[in-house]
């Protein structure tokens, strides 16, 4: 039982954290929508089975287990802010390469990635954690080179800059 509600209780502070950062972002109807595929049983009951105790994802624990994750699969194919969700095959080359991500989800994206930071960080959060966590991975990433040059540009603002600011350029983004 602890596993279950303490991962419950991670995902909806998660969840919620995105929301009030989709909201501030100008697009609340994604954020309200954010993730409840976690909420199925191919996420949820894997998410309680390898609870992490809020330290870490479910989904890595899972994948030490197995060498995979099935949440993990269903989760990024079905939401859109995930860039592993925009793939595809390239009809020049004729194998999988990544895709332009649309802006609006980009920046669900972001304001998914300072939502995660924050829960998984708790008081050690500041607002160069996320630029920090991205650059750490960007060299293993399998992302659109546009989208990831513009996530650096949108973390390395919210470093810089701090959370006004880059929500208020954001908002000011075409979608």
């Amino acid at each position: 039982m602890k596993a279950f509600f303490g991962h419950l209780r991670t995902v909806t502070k998660h969840r919620h954290a995105v929301i009030r950062h989709c909201r501030k972002a100008g697009i609340l109807w994604q954020g309200l929508r954010h993730d409840l595929s976690k909420f199925s049983p191919v996420e949820f009951i894997p998410g309680v089975r390898f609870y992490q105790g809020g330290k870490r994802s479910p989904n890595e624990q899972e994948r030490e287990v197995y060498g995979y994750s099935k949440a993990w699969m269903h989760h990024k194919g079905r939401n859109k802010h995930h860039f592993e969700y925009w793939t595809d095959y390239d009809p020049k080359t004729r194998k999988v390469a990544p895709v332009k991500m649309p802006t609006k989800y980009l920046i669900e994206m972001f304001c998914d990635r300072v939502a995660a930071s924050k829960v998984y960080l708790k008081d050690k959060y500041d607002d160069s954690a996320p630029l920090k966590y991205f650059l750490n991975v960007k060299s293993i990433r399998f992302i659109h080179p546009e989208t990831s040059q513009e996530l650096e540009r949108l973390l390395t603002m919210l470093s810089e800059k701090g959370e006004d600011e880059t929500f208020k350029y954001i908002r000011t983004l075409k979608r």
